[in-house]
């Protein structure tokens, strides 16, 4: 791990994103079920999967510190491409960043929302996991596409 002994506590907030591609038929059969399956309310599910990921990131992730969350937030939207975007929010005061377990929410989130829909479809693609924003600590950061 990286010693992080000498450094000061900063307010430290990341946003990590996760796109889940369904494809029109899975999309629409879904949409009409108010987005539930035979689990239960499958965004419900997913956020929850997705905050208790990020709690629990420095016992995944080798090397990586385990630290508290001050707050972590799931929010879970669809858009017009049949696509379920996931973003998860991550904030903490410590000497050390935050963008793991927002990354670590937002795709465990995203695996849930896979395990949920698989009975309808195989051909479910998670992608584009990455950060979307990064304050406190070095440097700050914004992804701007390319």
């Amino acid at each position: 791990m990286v010693n992080t002994t000498a450094k000061l506590p900063t307010h430290r907030v990341a946003v990590a994103q996760s796109i889940v591609f369904l494809g029109q038929e899975v999309f629409q059969a879904l949409s009409e079920k108010q987005f539930t399956s035979g689990k239960g309310s499958i965004f419900q599910t997913a956020i929850l999967a997705g905050i208790m990921a990020a709690k629990k990131t420095g016992d995944l992730i080798p090397l990586c510190h385990p630290i508290g969350l001050d707050h972590c937030q799931v929010t879970i939207q669809t858009n017009d491409l049949d696509e379920i975007i996931i973003q998860c929010q991550a904030e903490v005061t410590a000497k050390t960043g935050i963008e793991m377990e927002a990354l670590v929410g937002a795709s465990l989130a995203a695996l849930t929302i896979y395990d949920m829909c698989k009975a309808l479809s195989h051909h479910i693609c998670i992608r584009e996991t990455r950060l979307i924003s990064k304050t406190g600590g070095k440097k700050d950061f914004v992804y701007e596409p390319r």
